[in-house]
């Protein structure tokens, strides 16, 4: 499978890196291949117009924008699906995460999401996961029913993103099996067709 890892936080300091690193690696594991699209790498300005709307012949202030967003079309038409690695900010999905998210949207339409999420804290990132299950559906992602919470980011992954805790290293399996079964799903069922 192919698997688009989507990273959302741009703060200089952040850790957000060890966690997405850590997918890769799981997903790498299992025979997917795994691609980082990183917000702090893209730098994409606040949405004002989406792929749709730039993708053929955009006026000359929407170039260097066409330009950033085509190679991510081209990943995200053929991934098989996303999995959203995401901070907690003030209790909420970092805005540059919902940025990059709301570029598109049929991309996404019949793939799922898994949302992994982290924080400095004890609850790992979950409260800003609960508005990632709005979202995210609503572009088209179904989201999987487990999360993957990484509480004490800082001690919980290396800089090398290597799990440092029993629980990461050893009771990720499931929520990496489940995502794998709802590509492998969904996958199949879209090469059946979907509803007009």
């Amino acid at each position: 499978m192919v698997v688009a890892v989507l990273l959302g936080s741009v703060r200089s300091d952040r850790m957000g890196d060890r966690a997405a690193k850590w997918v890769i690696a799981e997903l790498e594991k299992r025979g997917h291949k795994a691609v980082l699209v990183d917000a702090a790498e893209l730098k994409l300005p606040l949405l004002d117009k989406m792929w749709k709307e730039v993708k053929k012949n955009p006026p000359a202030k929407y170039k260097k924008l066409q330009e950033k967003l085509a190679p991510l079309a081209k990943l995200y038409a053929r991934a098989d699906g996303f999995c959203i690695v995401s901070a907690e900010y003030n209790h909420s999905i970092p805005p540059a995460m919902t940025n990059l998210i709301d570029y598109f949207l049929e991309e996404y339409i019949f793939r799922p999401s898994a949302i992994v999420c982290y924080s400095g804290g004890l609850y790992g990132g979950v409260r800003a996961a609960m508005q990632l299950r709005a979202l995210l559906p609503e572009v088209g992602m179904t989201t999987i029913p487990s999360l993957q919470p990484i509480p004490s980011i800082g001690s919980s992954l290396s800089k090398e993103g290597v799990a440092l805790t029993q629980e990461l290293a050893e009771k990720s399996g499931k929520f990496f099996d489940e995502f794998e079964w709802y590509m492998r799903a969904m996958k199949a069922e879209r090469a059946k067709g979907v509803p007009a």
